[in-house]
């Protein structure tokens, strides 16, 4: 019998732990954090799902990209960040490790330089580790297509 928790996440809102934030933001100095919710937004820009932060225009930010972690909304985001980084912008998203997945092969391998996160993340206002493994992916227009496990 297979573990569900594997699969799916069973949340939308897994709010991004602060140190890993902070760490991310000295090396990029982001910007806008598009998809965030007023109480869980990391940067003083940020759009909430009703602002709808794929509709808007990023250009001139550097994006820190946390998004909704259910099947069908990653794409998007993902989709948006790759645009934006064409464009010239710089964005980061935090995502579930699903490297068995066409979003993962389509969209994110040999684009964008992937960062597997060592262990589980303990996401902000959760009580346990998430029930999946963490990567970072950036892109930018350097298409530096780099793969690396954080320590």
């Amino acid at each position: 019998m297979l573990n569900k928790a594997l699969f799916t996440s069973g949340r939308e809102d897994w709010e991004t732990p602060q140190d890993l934030f902070d760490e991310l933001n000295n090396e990029f100095g982001f910007t806008l954090d598009p998809c965030a919710m007023p109480e869980t937004a990391k940067c003083a820009k940020y759009y909430t799902p009703s602002e709808d932060g794929l509709t808007r225009d990023w250009t001139g930010e550097v994006v820190f990209c946390n998004p909704p972690y259910s099947r069908g909304k990653q794409d998007a985001w993902i989709r948006k960040c790759a645009e934006h980084s064409a464009n010239g912008g710089v964005a980061v998203l935090l995502l579930p490790v699903r490297t068995d997945t066409a979003r993962f092969h389509d969209l994110i391998l040999g684009k964008a330089e992937i960062r597997f996160l060592r262990g589980r993340l303990k996401f902000s206002r959760v009580k346990t580790r998430a029930p999946f493994p963490s990567m970072v992916v950036v892109f930018r227009n350097n298409n530096n297509t780099t793969t690396r496990r954080n320590k």
